[in-house]
Order: C-alpha cells, then structure tokens, then sequence
C-alpha cells in the first residue's frame, strides 16, 4: 500500500524560490549515483543516513560530553579547546574519528543543542504530504508548487511516484528535479504526474561526463528525449563550471542538443559556479575535491553564454 511505502528524505524545505515557479516547498530525497564534484549538498550523494556535525552549536564536553558516553565504537573523544563564539566562552569541543564511526547515530539521540544531527529520515506519503499542505495557501496564492529533489529522486522511484501523484490529487503544481540517470520505467513512472522537469545537462561528452560526474550521458540524453516527445515540460539548468563546461565547443553543443525539444522547454538557466556548500564536506566529514581558488565566470562571460543560447532560439536566462 502506498501508505507503508517509505522513501529516505534529508530536508523539506519551505518557501523555496529557486526549483521551480512561484513559492514552492522542495522535498529532498536521499541518495545520487552521480557524484559531481561541485556538489552544493554533499549530504545529498549517500543513500544511507549519516551524522553530521556542526561545532558551532556544540555547547563543550565540559557541560555535555553525553556523545562520548553513548558512542559504541569510541570514535567520539575530547577534542581541542576553543573559544565559542554563539556561547562567548572557551568550550572543548568533541571530535570524531570518522574511520572509526559506526553511523548508529546514538551521538544524535543525545544532543540537545542539536550540534549533531541525522541527516536522512524515513517518511511515508501520508507524512510527507501532511507537512505540504501547511503551505498550500501559498502555492495557490503565489503560482508555485511542491518539487521533488535529491540527490536524484528517481532513484526511489516507487515512492517518487507515489509523492507526485498525491500532491497532483492535491490539485498542486509538481516540479521534479532531475538528472534523468534512471530506468526508462523510472521515467514512464512519473511521467503522467509532472508539471515540470528541472535537468541539468553537465557536459555532452559522454567519456568526459563519465570522468567527472561518475556515469555516462547517454541514459540521461535519451530519457530527456522520450519524456519531451511524451509530453514532458522543461525547465533546463546548465552549471557553468570553469575547466569542464565552459569551452564553446561544448555550450555549443549543449545548445544544439536544447533545439531538439526546444519546444517542451520553458527555459535554459545558465547557473555560474559556486561553492556556497563547501562548510557541509566539514560537517559530514566527506573530501572537498573543488579547488578552494576556483573563481566563477564572471558577469562579462555568463552573459556570453547567454547570448550565445538565445542565437539558438532559446530562451536563456542567467540564474
């Protein structure tokens, strides 16, 4: 039953206005077998609940320390001193020895101040639908919706289904967020249920999009393809990423590939580089592999691109 089906969610996000029309609320599913290295939301890669944490919050061993005595394996200790800046005090903050962490996560059962938390919970529709309709008012007010997101969401296709066609009951606009790396049958799923497909079209090589991003391209082309060809609406993302993406060759031809469904496309945004999530590699203790000297395009150069996506009939704009 539906109601039983359980998908991995790390954030619902409300009055959201960057994934999609209008006001929106996105649901983050959990897990993504791309693993791009410009990621904003690292948390976002593993299909597994992880711990994170957040020293900012932590309010010292010396008045807690209930992390060290409920770790199983010893990867909590004491770590250094420092002076805390929300507690304007000196406080020892605790460390972790990630190699050692049994992700059981009892060290977040424990911590009030919430310096360490569970990213990842189990929901149900029901649960998750519950918690929408508290910002219907709004959607309906300011032309927005509820989209889906991850990680990539149809990698928990049955419940991504089973979401969008409840808020789609709910008579809501849907939006699904999307790099298209799935089964045709994850497609042909959700299909019938999306207003919107927001797809990030990262490179054209394939070869260079499997070195990079970690699975080919071909499976993402094809499947944007079938759903423009079934109907399927699109708003298109480009991160223009210096040194991978932004070689007029390849805009190019990432343009000329947007004329194939130039007429299911609502948009192209072209996103410049950024690295505002570098602080959550810390917090879950995953390598950054951007260079921390890496500037973005600058204005001059995404307006270039722009220009050169409109010389193709298409709508671009700079996001």
């Amino acid at each position: 039953m539906e109601k039983e089906l359980k998908g991995k969610i790390y954030d619902i996000q409300e009055f959201s206005v960057h994934d999609g029309p209008g006001i929106r609320t996105t649901v983050f599913l959990k897990g993504c077998p791309l693993h791009c290295p410009w990621c904003h939301s690292p948390e976002s890669q593993s299909f597994y609940t992880q711990m994170s944490y957040v020293p900012l919050k932590c309010i010292g061993t010396e008045l807690c320390g209930e992390c060290l005595k409920v770790c199983p394996s010893g990867a909590a200790s004491v770590g250094e001193s420092t002076y805390s800046t929300l507690y304007k005090k000196d406080i020892t903050l605790a460390k972790w020895s990630r190699a050692d962490c049994l992700q059981c996560l009892k060290c977040t059962e424990v911590c009030f101040p919430e310096a360490l938390v569970a990213v990842g919970k189990d929901y149900t529709v029901d649960e998750v639908i519950a918690k929408l309709r508290k910002s219907y008012d709004y959607f309906i007010s300011a032309g927005g919706g509820v989209t889906v997101s991850g990680g990539e969401p149809l990698s928990q296709a049955d419940f991504t289904e089973a979401l969008l066609k409840a808020v789609k009951e709910d008579n809501i606009h849907t939006a699904l967020d999307t790099t298209f790396f799935a089964s045709r049958g994850s497609v042909e799923k959700v299909l019938p249920y999306v207003d919107l497909f927001l797809l990030d079209l990262k490179h054209m090589d394939n070869d260079r999009h499997n070195e990079v991003v970690g699975v080919p391209n071909d499976v993402i082309h094809a499947n944007a393809l079938f759903a423009a060809e079934h109907g399927g609406r699109f708003q298109i993302r480009i991160p223009v990423i210096p040194g991978f993406n932004d070689s007029e060759e390849n805009l190019r031809k990432t343009a000329e590939f947007c004329v194939k469904i130039r007429d299911s496309i609502e948009c192209v945004q072209l996103l410049p580089y950024h690295h505002y999530g570098a602080s959550k590699y810390d917090r879950i203790q995953m390598y950054d592999p951007m260079p921390a000297d890496l500037k973005p395009p600058s204005d001059e150069q995404m307006e270039e691109y722009r220009s050169m996506f409109e010389g193709y009939g298409l709508n671009a704009i700079i996001h």
